[in-house]
Protein backbone atom coordinates (compact mmCIF):
# COMPACT_ATOMS: atom_id res chain seq x y z
CA UNK A 1 0.00 0.00 0.00
CA UNK A 2 1.00 3.33 -1.01
CA UNK A 3 1.45 6.28 1.51
CA UNK A 4 2.29 10.31 1.09
CA UNK A 5 5.23 11.45 2.23
CA UNK A 6 3.47 13.13 5.17
CA UNK A 7 2.23 10.20 6.61
CA UNK A 8 5.50 8.03 6.54
CA UNK A 9 7.03 11.20 8.32
CA UNK A 10 4.77 11.03 11.07
CA UNK A 11 4.98 7.22 11.13
CA UNK A 12 9.23 7.73 11.63
CA UNK A 13 8.50 9.90 13.76
CA UNK A 14 6.40 7.21 15.80
CA UNK A 15 9.01 4.48 15.64
CA UNK A 16 11.81 6.99 16.84
CA UNK A 17 9.51 7.40 19.84
CA UNK A 18 8.67 10.43 19.45
CA UNK A 19 5.89 11.55 21.24
CA UNK A 20 5.76 14.84 21.70
CA UNK A 21 6.15 17.23 18.63
CA UNK A 22 6.37 21.02 18.96
CA UNK A 23 5.99 22.60 15.44
CA UNK A 24 4.54 26.21 13.98
CA UNK A 25 2.72 25.76 10.77
CA UNK A 26 2.75 27.48 7.21
CA UNK A 27 2.15 26.80 3.43
CA UNK A 28 4.86 24.00 3.10
CA UNK A 29 4.28 22.05 6.03
CA UNK A 30 0.16 22.50 5.58
CA UNK A 31 0.13 18.57 4.19
CA UNK A 32 1.73 17.31 7.16
CA UNK A 33 -0.30 18.84 9.45
CA UNK A 34 -3.52 17.81 7.86
CA UNK A 35 -1.50 14.40 8.53
CA UNK A 36 -0.79 14.91 11.90
CA UNK A 37 -4.11 15.85 12.67
CA UNK A 38 -5.24 12.21 12.04
CA UNK A 39 -1.97 10.78 14.74
CA UNK A 40 -3.03 11.61 17.89
CA UNK A 41 -0.17 9.43 19.30
CA UNK A 42 2.07 12.38 18.87
CA UNK A 43 1.19 15.24 21.05
CA UNK A 44 1.34 18.30 18.60
CA UNK A 45 2.86 21.61 20.82
CA UNK A 46 2.02 24.66 18.98
CA UNK A 47 4.48 27.04 20.20
CA UNK A 48 4.43 31.22 19.37
CA UNK A 49 7.94 31.57 17.74
CA UNK A 50 9.91 28.89 15.39
CA UNK A 51 13.14 29.71 17.68
CA UNK A 52 10.67 28.39 20.85
CA UNK A 53 10.05 25.51 18.81
CA UNK A 54 13.93 24.37 18.67
CA UNK A 55 14.29 25.65 22.41
CA UNK A 56 11.22 23.46 23.72
CA UNK A 57 12.10 20.54 22.00
CA UNK A 58 15.85 21.23 23.39
CA UNK A 59 15.02 21.42 26.97
CA UNK A 60 12.96 18.18 26.44
CA UNK A 61 15.49 16.49 25.32
CA UNK A 62 18.09 17.39 28.08
CA UNK A 63 15.71 16.45 30.71
CA UNK A 64 14.27 13.33 28.99
CA UNK A 65 17.66 12.31 27.65
CA UNK A 66 15.64 11.24 24.20
CA UNK A 67 15.71 13.00 20.91
CA UNK A 68 13.69 15.82 20.60
CA UNK A 69 11.63 17.27 17.61
CA UNK A 70 10.38 20.29 16.17
CA UNK A 71 8.46 21.17 13.13
CA UNK A 72 8.26 24.17 10.86
CA UNK A 73 7.60 25.98 7.67
CA UNK A 74 10.12 27.19 5.21
CA UNK A 75 11.60 30.64 4.75
CA UNK A 76 11.44 32.93 7.65
CA UNK A 77 10.39 29.76 9.59
CA UNK A 78 13.22 27.72 8.86
CA UNK A 79 15.38 30.61 9.82
CA UNK A 80 13.54 31.25 12.43
CA UNK A 81 15.01 27.97 14.02
CA UNK A 82 18.92 28.59 13.38
CA UNK A 83 19.74 29.87 16.85
CA UNK A 84 18.00 27.30 18.58
CA UNK A 85 19.82 24.47 16.18
CA UNK A 86 23.13 26.97 16.91
CA UNK A 87 22.46 26.56 20.82
CA UNK A 88 21.71 22.46 20.86
CA UNK A 89 25.16 22.47 18.59
CA UNK A 90 27.21 23.77 20.84
CA UNK A 91 25.94 21.63 23.81
CA UNK A 92 25.58 18.29 22.20
CA UNK A 93 21.73 17.69 22.43
CA UNK A 94 20.79 15.49 19.98
CA UNK A 95 17.49 16.63 18.05
CA UNK A 96 15.75 16.41 14.91
CA UNK A 97 14.48 19.37 12.74
CA UNK A 98 12.08 19.02 10.13
CA UNK A 99 11.41 22.15 7.73
CA UNK A 100 9.19 22.51 4.64
CA UNK A 101 10.70 23.57 1.61
CA UNK A 102 9.17 25.06 -1.52
CA UNK A 103 8.64 22.06 -4.83
CA UNK A 104 11.54 20.66 -5.70
CA UNK A 105 10.83 22.02 -9.26
CA UNK A 106 11.48 25.58 -7.77
CA UNK A 107 13.94 25.27 -5.79
CA UNK A 108 16.84 27.83 -7.02
CA UNK A 109 14.64 30.04 -8.58
CA UNK A 110 13.41 32.29 -5.73
CA UNK A 111 10.28 31.28 -4.94
CA UNK A 112 8.09 32.32 -2.53
CA UNK A 113 9.66 31.42 0.65
CA UNK A 114 12.70 29.68 -0.34
CA UNK A 115 15.79 29.83 1.59
CA UNK A 116 18.30 27.33 1.48
CA UNK A 117 18.21 26.14 4.68
CA UNK A 118 20.98 23.20 4.38
CA UNK A 119 23.02 25.96 3.40
CA UNK A 120 22.28 28.06 6.22
CA UNK A 121 22.52 25.30 9.13
CA UNK A 122 25.63 23.39 7.44
CA UNK A 123 28.26 24.97 9.84
CA UNK A 124 25.14 24.39 12.89
CA UNK A 125 24.11 20.97 12.15
CA UNK A 126 25.86 17.05 12.78
CA UNK A 127 24.48 16.52 9.80
CA UNK A 128 21.55 18.01 7.05
CA UNK A 129 19.64 16.18 4.81
CA UNK A 130 17.36 17.74 1.52
CA UNK A 131 14.86 14.83 0.42
CA UNK A 132 14.76 14.91 -3.18
CA UNK A 133 12.70 11.15 -3.29
CA UNK A 134 10.11 9.91 -1.34
CA UNK A 135 11.37 6.57 -1.24
CA UNK A 136 13.73 7.34 0.78
CA UNK A 137 11.99 9.56 2.89
CA UNK A 138 12.07 6.69 5.70
CA UNK A 139 15.63 5.41 5.26
CA UNK A 140 16.29 9.56 5.40
CA UNK A 141 14.41 9.85 8.91
CA UNK A 142 15.94 6.62 10.37
CA UNK A 143 19.81 8.16 9.79
CA UNK A 144 18.63 11.54 11.29
CA UNK A 145 17.65 10.33 14.64
CA UNK A 146 20.27 7.75 14.67
CA UNK A 147 22.92 10.58 13.63
CA UNK A 148 21.50 13.01 16.34
CA UNK A 149 21.58 10.25 19.37
CA UNK A 150 24.93 8.62 18.70
CA UNK A 151 28.16 9.23 19.21
CA UNK A 152 28.74 12.99 20.58
CA UNK A 153 25.08 13.94 19.97
CA UNK A 154 24.08 17.05 17.87
CA UNK A 155 21.02 18.44 15.80
CA UNK A 156 20.29 17.40 12.24
CA UNK A 157 18.20 18.85 10.48
CA UNK A 158 15.64 17.25 7.08
CA UNK A 159 14.37 19.49 5.00
CA UNK A 160 11.44 18.44 2.78
CA UNK A 161 10.06 20.05 -0.51
CA UNK A 162 6.22 20.10 -0.62
CA UNK A 163 5.87 17.90 -3.79
CA UNK A 164 8.09 15.14 -1.91
CA UNK A 165 5.31 15.10 1.16
CA UNK A 166 2.44 15.14 -1.52
CA UNK A 167 4.34 12.08 -3.23
CA UNK A 168 3.08 8.52 -2.52
CA UNK A 169 5.34 5.12 -1.91
CA UNK A 170 5.15 1.89 -0.15
CA UNK A 171 6.57 2.89 3.40
CA UNK A 172 9.45 0.44 3.96
CA UNK A 173 10.78 0.35 7.47
CA UNK A 174 14.87 0.13 7.56
CA UNK A 175 15.26 -1.87 11.04
CA UNK A 176 18.88 -1.50 10.39
CA UNK A 177 20.73 1.51 9.92
CA UNK A 178 24.51 1.71 9.00
CA UNK A 179 26.81 4.12 7.37
CA UNK A 180 30.19 3.43 6.55
CA UNK A 181 31.77 6.81 6.93
CA UNK A 182 29.88 7.60 10.26
CA UNK A 183 31.57 4.50 13.22
CA UNK A 184 31.70 6.56 16.65
CA UNK A 185 33.79 4.85 19.06
CA UNK A 186 32.04 3.71 22.19
CA UNK A 187 34.28 1.41 23.46
CA UNK A 188 37.64 2.79 24.83
CA UNK A 189 41.22 1.26 24.36
CA UNK A 190 41.55 -0.96 27.31
CA UNK A 191 45.67 0.51 27.12
CA UNK A 192 44.90 3.78 27.52
CA UNK A 193 42.59 3.01 30.61
CA UNK A 194 45.53 1.38 32.17
CA UNK A 195 47.67 4.22 31.48
CA UNK A 196 45.65 6.46 33.14
CA UNK A 197 44.70 4.13 35.99
CA UNK A 198 48.26 4.35 36.31
CA UNK A 199 48.31 8.23 36.10
CA UNK A 200 46.26 8.38 38.89
CA UNK A 201 48.43 6.29 41.20
CA UNK A 202 51.10 8.14 40.80
CA UNK A 203 49.33 11.37 41.41
CA UNK A 204 48.97 12.95 44.76
CA UNK A 205 47.24 16.19 43.71
CA UNK A 206 44.55 14.71 41.38
CA UNK A 207 41.39 16.30 40.08
CA UNK A 208 38.74 15.00 37.85
CA UNK A 209 37.26 18.03 35.81
CA UNK A 210 33.68 17.14 34.33
CA UNK A 211 31.59 18.46 31.64
CA UNK A 212 28.39 17.70 29.71
CA UNK A 213 29.45 14.42 28.05
CA UNK A 214 29.34 12.95 31.73
CA UNK A 215 25.53 13.86 31.72
CA UNK A 216 24.84 13.05 27.77
CA UNK A 217 25.99 9.68 28.44
CA UNK A 218 24.12 9.15 31.97
CA UNK A 219 27.49 9.03 32.90
CA UNK A 220 26.87 10.24 36.86
CA UNK A 221 26.63 7.42 38.52
CA UNK A 222 30.03 5.84 37.39
CA UNK A 223 31.66 9.44 37.90
CA UNK A 224 30.62 9.54 41.66
CA UNK A 225 31.18 5.89 42.49
CA UNK A 226 35.05 6.05 40.97
CA UNK A 227 35.65 9.81 42.55
CA UNK A 228 34.34 8.31 46.32
CA UNK A 229 36.31 5.11 45.29
CA UNK A 230 39.63 7.07 44.80
CA UNK A 231 39.11 10.18 46.98
CA UNK A 232 39.50 12.46 44.16
CA UNK A 233 38.16 15.43 44.16
CA UNK A 234 35.84 16.62 41.72
CA UNK A 235 34.94 20.09 39.47
CA UNK A 236 32.54 20.23 36.84
CA UNK A 237 31.92 22.96 33.53
CA UNK A 238 28.79 24.79 33.59
CA UNK A 239 27.20 22.04 31.56
CA UNK A 240 28.60 19.21 33.66
CA UNK A 241 26.43 20.63 36.91
CA UNK A 242 24.62 17.91 38.39
CA UNK A 243 26.99 14.90 37.22
CA UNK A 244 28.23 14.78 40.95
CA UNK A 245 26.58 15.63 43.67
CA UNK A 246 27.01 19.26 45.22
CA UNK A 247 26.31 18.04 48.60
CA UNK A 248 29.14 15.39 48.25
CA UNK A 249 32.33 16.46 50.34
CA UNK A 250 34.39 15.65 47.38
CA UNK A 251 32.95 18.69 45.21
CA UNK A 252 34.48 21.72 44.27
CA UNK A 253 32.18 23.66 42.83
CA UNK A 254 32.24 25.04 39.61
CA UNK A 255 35.29 25.74 37.20
CA UNK A 256 36.11 28.31 35.25
CA UNK A 257 35.44 32.18 34.95
CA UNK A 258 33.24 32.16 37.39
CA UNK A 259 34.00 28.86 39.35
CA UNK A 260 34.68 28.91 43.21
CA UNK A 261 37.63 29.60 44.56
CA UNK A 262 38.16 25.77 45.62
CA UNK A 263 38.00 24.70 42.14
CA UNK A 264 40.31 27.07 40.49
CA UNK A 265 43.19 26.28 43.20
CA UNK A 266 42.74 22.75 42.80
CA UNK A 267 43.17 22.88 38.90
CA UNK A 268 45.99 25.01 39.62
CA UNK A 269 47.93 23.10 41.75
CA UNK A 270 46.55 19.97 40.73
CA UNK A 271 49.81 16.76 39.23
CA UNK A 272 46.95 14.83 37.70
CA UNK A 273 43.54 16.17 35.37
CA UNK A 274 41.51 13.54 34.36
CA UNK A 275 38.54 15.70 32.38
CA UNK A 276 35.69 13.08 31.56
CA UNK A 277 33.30 14.52 28.56
CA UNK A 278 34.42 18.29 28.81
CA UNK A 279 36.19 20.50 26.08
CA UNK A 280 38.21 22.67 27.62
CA UNK A 281 36.27 26.05 26.17
CA UNK A 282 38.17 28.87 26.90
CA UNK A 283 35.28 29.69 30.12
CA UNK A 284 36.83 26.63 31.55
CA UNK A 285 40.38 27.60 31.20
CA UNK A 286 41.31 31.22 31.33
CA UNK A 287 44.64 31.88 30.05
CA UNK A 288 45.42 28.57 27.82
CA UNK A 289 49.57 29.14 28.30
CA UNK A 290 48.81 29.21 32.49
CA UNK A 291 45.98 26.33 32.76
CA UNK A 292 46.83 23.27 35.18
CA UNK A 293 50.65 24.16 35.09
CA UNK A 294 51.57 21.38 36.90
CA UNK A 295 49.31 18.88 35.83
CA UNK A 296 49.92 15.87 33.42
CA UNK A 297 46.35 15.60 31.31
CA UNK A 298 43.64 12.77 30.79
CA UNK A 299 41.02 13.48 28.25
CA UNK A 300 38.22 11.46 27.72
CA UNK A 301 35.56 11.93 25.24
CA UNK A 302 33.83 10.17 22.20
CA UNK A 303 34.54 12.53 20.41
CA UNK A 304 38.14 12.68 19.03
CA UNK A 305 38.38 16.18 17.15
CA UNK A 306 37.76 17.58 21.08
CA UNK A 307 41.42 15.74 21.96
CA UNK A 308 43.64 18.25 22.24
CA UNK A 309 41.83 21.01 20.32
CA UNK A 310 42.08 23.47 22.96
CA UNK A 311 44.54 21.74 25.70
CA UNK A 312 47.73 19.61 24.91
CA UNK A 313 46.74 16.43 26.49
CA UNK A 314 48.96 13.32 28.06
CA UNK A 315 46.64 10.37 27.82
CA UNK A 316 43.88 10.90 25.46
CA UNK A 317 40.62 8.35 25.74
CA UNK A 318 38.20 7.91 22.57
CA UNK A 319 35.36 6.51 23.78
CA UNK A 320 31.89 6.56 25.64
CA UNK A 321 32.15 8.45 29.02
CA UNK A 322 30.22 5.90 30.80
CA UNK A 323 32.12 2.99 29.83
CA UNK A 324 35.35 4.35 30.26
CA UNK A 325 34.61 4.87 33.84
CA UNK A 326 33.48 1.76 33.89
CA UNK A 327 36.61 0.21 32.70
CA UNK A 328 38.44 2.62 34.95
CA UNK A 329 36.89 1.12 37.91
CA UNK A 330 37.45 -2.14 37.23
CA UNK A 331 40.83 -2.54 36.61
CA UNK A 332 41.31 0.14 39.61
CA UNK A 333 39.43 -3.06 41.72
CA UNK A 334 41.39 -5.71 39.96
CA UNK A 335 44.78 -4.36 39.84
CA UNK A 336 44.87 -2.05 43.25
CA UNK A 337 42.66 -3.62 45.45
CA UNK A 338 44.56 -2.82 48.29
CA UNK A 339 45.27 0.79 47.58
CA UNK A 340 44.73 3.02 50.59
CA UNK A 341 43.45 5.75 48.46
CA UNK A 342 41.74 8.13 51.11
CA UNK A 343 45.27 7.90 52.98
CA UNK A 344 47.12 8.17 49.99
CA UNK A 345 45.18 11.70 49.37
CA UNK A 346 44.46 12.81 52.87
CA UNK A 347 46.94 15.51 52.35
CA UNK A 348 45.63 16.97 49.07
CA UNK A 349 42.42 16.82 50.54
CA UNK A 350 43.01 18.76 53.57
CA UNK A 351 44.10 21.34 51.09
CA UNK A 352 41.43 21.43 48.74
CA UNK A 353 39.43 21.90 52.35
CA UNK A 354 41.01 24.69 53.15
CA UNK A 355 40.50 26.25 50.30
CA UNK A 356 36.73 25.33 50.30
CA UNK A 357 36.38 27.10 53.86
CA UNK A 358 38.93 29.85 53.40
CA UNK A 359 37.19 31.61 50.82
CA UNK A 360 33.60 30.06 50.34
CA UNK A 361 30.84 31.67 47.57
CA UNK A 362 29.84 34.19 49.55
CA UNK A 363 27.68 37.93 49.20
CA UNK A 364 27.00 40.44 51.52
CA UNK A 365 23.19 40.34 53.32
CA UNK A 366 22.59 43.96 53.75
CA UNK A 367 20.07 45.91 51.95
CA UNK A 368 17.40 45.26 49.42
CA UNK A 369 17.04 41.36 48.11
CA UNK A 370 20.21 40.06 47.13
CA UNK A 371 19.65 38.15 44.03
CA UNK A 372 21.82 35.45 45.65
CA UNK A 373 19.33 34.79 47.94
CA UNK A 374 16.76 34.15 45.60
CA UNK A 375 18.72 31.05 44.16
CA UNK A 376 19.42 29.95 48.09
CA UNK A 377 15.54 30.31 48.66
CA UNK A 378 14.54 28.42 45.44
CA UNK A 379 16.92 25.37 46.30
CA UNK A 380 15.41 25.38 50.43
CA UNK A 381 12.16 25.38 48.81
CA UNK A 382 12.15 22.74 46.38
CA UNK A 383 14.10 20.80 48.51
CA UNK A 384 17.01 20.50 45.47
CA UNK A 385 14.41 18.74 43.64
CA UNK A 386 13.54 20.69 40.67
CA UNK A 387 14.55 21.01 36.67
CA UNK A 388 16.16 24.39 36.68
CA UNK A 389 16.23 26.44 32.99
CA UNK A 390 18.29 29.32 32.92
CA UNK A 391 18.28 32.03 30.55
CA UNK A 392 21.72 33.82 30.11
CA UNK A 393 23.64 36.40 32.21
CA UNK A 394 24.00 36.95 35.44
CA UNK A 395 21.37 34.98 37.02
CA UNK A 396 22.81 31.90 35.49
CA UNK A 397 25.45 32.37 37.20
CA UNK A 398 24.27 32.56 40.43
CA UNK A 399 22.08 29.76 39.52
CA UNK A 400 24.94 27.29 38.86
CA UNK A 401 26.81 28.81 42.37
CA UNK A 402 24.29 28.73 44.83
CA UNK A 403 21.78 26.06 43.47
CA UNK A 404 23.30 22.97 44.73
CA UNK A 405 22.45 20.35 41.99
CA UNK A 406 22.83 16.62 42.81
CA UNK A 407 21.12 14.67 39.84
CA UNK A 408 21.96 14.97 36.06
CA UNK A 409 19.61 16.83 33.92
CA UNK A 410 18.05 18.80 36.22
CA UNK A 411 20.23 22.06 35.00
CA UNK A 412 19.13 23.17 31.70
CA UNK A 413 21.31 25.99 30.51
CA UNK A 414 22.62 27.20 27.03
CA UNK A 415 26.17 26.76 28.02
CA UNK A 416 28.18 26.96 24.89
CA UNK A 417 26.31 29.31 22.51
CA UNK A 418 24.89 31.69 25.68
CA UNK A 419 21.20 32.30 24.32
CA UNK A 420 19.03 34.20 26.13
CA UNK A 421 15.44 33.63 25.22
CA UNK A 422 16.38 29.56 25.76
CA UNK A 423 15.28 28.94 29.50
CA UNK A 424 11.77 29.53 29.22
CA UNK A 425 10.85 27.59 26.22
CA UNK A 426 13.25 24.75 27.21
CA UNK A 427 11.58 24.58 30.19
CA UNK A 428 7.98 23.94 28.61
CA UNK A 429 9.86 21.31 26.65
CA UNK A 430 11.19 19.74 29.92
CA UNK A 431 8.23 20.28 32.22
CA UNK A 432 5.78 17.83 28.89
CA UNK A 433 8.53 15.55 29.52
CA UNK A 434 8.14 15.70 33.26
CA UNK A 435 4.33 16.40 34.06
CA UNK A 436 4.38 16.17 37.86
CA UNK A 437 8.02 17.85 38.31
CA UNK A 438 8.70 20.88 39.59
CA UNK A 439 10.10 23.14 36.61
CA UNK A 440 11.45 26.16 37.24
CA UNK A 441 13.33 29.04 35.04
CA UNK A 442 15.64 31.66 37.09
CA UNK A 443 15.50 34.40 34.22
CA UNK A 444 16.59 38.08 34.24
CA UNK A 445 14.47 41.05 33.52
CA UNK A 446 16.27 41.54 29.81
CA UNK A 447 16.62 37.50 28.81
CA UNK A 448 13.28 36.67 29.67
CA UNK A 449 11.55 38.90 27.05
CA UNK A 450 13.53 37.11 24.14
CA UNK A 451 10.77 34.47 24.47
CA UNK A 452 8.21 35.49 26.19
CA UNK A 453 5.85 34.80 23.93
CA UNK A 454 5.88 31.69 24.45
CA UNK A 455 3.61 32.47 27.95
CA UNK A 456 0.60 31.63 25.56
CA UNK A 457 1.95 27.99 25.05
CA UNK A 458 2.71 27.14 28.67
CA UNK A 459 -0.51 28.98 29.42
CA UNK A 460 -2.75 26.98 26.45
CA UNK A 461 -1.14 23.78 27.31
CA UNK A 462 -1.45 24.04 31.22
CA UNK A 463 2.03 23.83 32.20
CA UNK A 464 2.71 25.13 35.89
CA UNK A 465 5.85 26.28 34.73
CA UNK A 466 7.07 28.91 36.98
CA UNK A 467 9.24 31.50 35.56
CA UNK A 468 11.40 33.61 38.96
CA UNK A 469 12.82 37.42 37.06
CA UNK A 470 15.50 37.96 39.26
CA UNK A 471 14.75 42.09 38.38
CA UNK A 472 17.45 44.03 38.82
CA UNK A 473 16.70 46.87 35.54
CA UNK A 474 19.48 46.26 33.74
CA UNK A 475 21.39 44.08 31.32
CA UNK A 476 23.17 42.49 34.07
CA UNK A 477 26.33 40.56 32.92
CA UNK A 478 26.92 43.22 30.19
CA UNK A 479 26.86 46.03 33.05
CA UNK A 480 29.41 44.15 35.15
CA UNK A 481 31.82 44.38 32.47
CA UNK A 482 31.51 47.86 31.88
CA UNK A 483 31.79 48.41 35.19
CA UNK A 484 34.86 46.48 35.77
CA UNK A 485 36.80 47.14 32.37
CA UNK A 486 35.18 49.24 30.87
CA UNK A 487 35.97 52.56 33.34
CA UNK A 488 32.13 51.85 34.39
CA UNK A 489 30.83 53.41 31.06
CA UNK A 490 27.81 51.50 31.78
CA UNK A 491 25.96 52.21 28.17
CA UNK A 492 23.06 50.90 26.93
CA UNK A 493 22.79 48.75 29.65
CA UNK A 494 19.68 50.68 31.61
CA UNK A 495 16.23 48.57 31.42
CA UNK A 496 14.14 50.93 33.06
CA UNK A 497 11.97 51.14 30.68
CA UNK A 498 10.30 47.54 31.84
CA UNK A 499 6.86 46.05 31.11
CA UNK A 500 4.96 44.82 34.76
CA UNK A 501 5.85 41.83 34.41
CA UNK A 502 2.92 41.02 37.53
CA UNK A 503 0.40 42.66 34.31
CA UNK A 504 1.79 41.00 31.70
CA UNK A 505 1.76 37.25 32.93
CA UNK A 506 -1.88 37.83 34.16
CA UNK A 507 -2.82 39.54 30.45
CA UNK A 508 -1.11 36.09 28.61
CA UNK A 509 -3.89 34.19 31.54
CA UNK A 510 -0.68 33.25 34.08
CA UNK A 511 -0.18 34.32 37.96
CA UNK A 512 1.96 37.10 38.25
CA UNK A 513 3.84 37.77 41.50
CA UNK A 514 5.94 40.38 42.78
CA UNK A 515 8.69 40.40 45.62
CA UNK A 516 9.97 43.80 46.89
CA UNK A 517 10.74 43.18 50.49
CA UNK A 518 13.06 40.86 52.14
CA UNK A 519 10.70 39.06 54.50
CA UNK A 520 8.36 38.64 51.22
CA UNK A 521 10.39 36.30 49.50
CA UNK A 522 10.02 32.93 50.63
CA UNK A 523 6.22 33.55 51.50
CA UNK A 524 5.71 34.86 47.89
CA UNK A 525 8.04 31.81 46.48
CA UNK A 526 6.19 29.18 48.23
CA UNK A 527 3.33 30.39 47.03
CA UNK A 528 3.71 30.36 43.54
CA UNK A 529 5.54 27.22 43.46
CA UNK A 530 2.53 25.60 44.96
CA UNK A 531 0.26 27.03 42.22
CA UNK A 532 -1.01 24.54 39.59
CA UNK A 533 -0.58 26.94 36.98
CA UNK A 534 2.03 29.05 34.91
CA UNK A 535 3.42 32.03 37.14
CA UNK A 536 5.88 34.63 36.84
CA UNK A 537 7.58 36.23 40.22
CA UNK A 538 9.03 39.62 39.27
CA UNK A 539 11.81 39.87 42.01
CA UNK A 540 13.07 43.17 42.74
CA UNK A 541 17.22 42.75 43.45
CA UNK A 542 19.68 44.95 43.92
CA UNK A 543 20.48 46.09 40.67
CA UNK A 544 24.65 46.92 41.34
CA UNK A 545 25.17 43.17 42.88
CA UNK A 546 28.17 41.03 40.91
CA UNK A 547 28.51 37.69 40.09
CA UNK A 548 31.74 36.49 41.89
CA UNK A 549 34.79 35.29 41.55
CA UNK A 550 35.53 36.44 38.12
CA UNK A 551 38.63 35.33 36.27
CA UNK A 552 39.11 38.26 33.24
CA UNK A 553 39.79 37.50 29.99
CA UNK A 554 43.18 36.73 29.28
CA UNK A 555 43.96 35.67 32.83
CA UNK A 556 44.93 32.30 34.46
CA UNK A 557 42.69 30.88 36.75
CA UNK A 558 44.36 31.51 39.89
CA UNK A 559 44.04 35.37 38.88
CA UNK A 560 40.01 35.62 39.92
CA UNK A 561 38.77 38.36 41.45
CA UNK A 562 36.91 37.66 44.55
CA UNK A 563 35.01 40.64 45.17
Amino acid sequence: MEHTGAWILLETLKREGVDVLFGYPGGAVLDIYDELSRHPEIRHVLVRHEQGAVHAADGYARASGKAGACLVTSGPGATNTVTGIATAYCDSIPLVVVTGQVPTALIGNDAFQEVDIVGITRPCTKHNFLVKDVSKLATIMRRAFYLARSGRPGPVLVDLPKDIVQAKTEFVWPEEIGMRSYNPTYKPHINQLRRTVEELVRARRPVFLTGGGVVMSNAASELTNLARRLQVPVTSSLMGLGSFPATDPLWLGMVGMHGTYAANMSINHADLLVCVGARFDDRVTGRISAFAPGARIVHIDIDPTSIRKNVQVDVPVVGDCRLSLQGMREICDAKFAGEDWAAKHAGWLASVQNWKSGKPLAYQKNGGIKPQQVVEALFELTGGEAIVATEVGQHQMWTAQFYAFTRPRTLLTSGGLGTMGFGFPAAIGAQLAFPDKKVVVVAGDGSIQMNIQELATAVANRLPVKVVILNNRCFGMVRQWQELFYHNNCFATNMEAQPDFVKLAEAYGAEGYRISREEDLCPVLQKALASPATAFVDVMVEREENVAPIVPTGAALDEMLLV
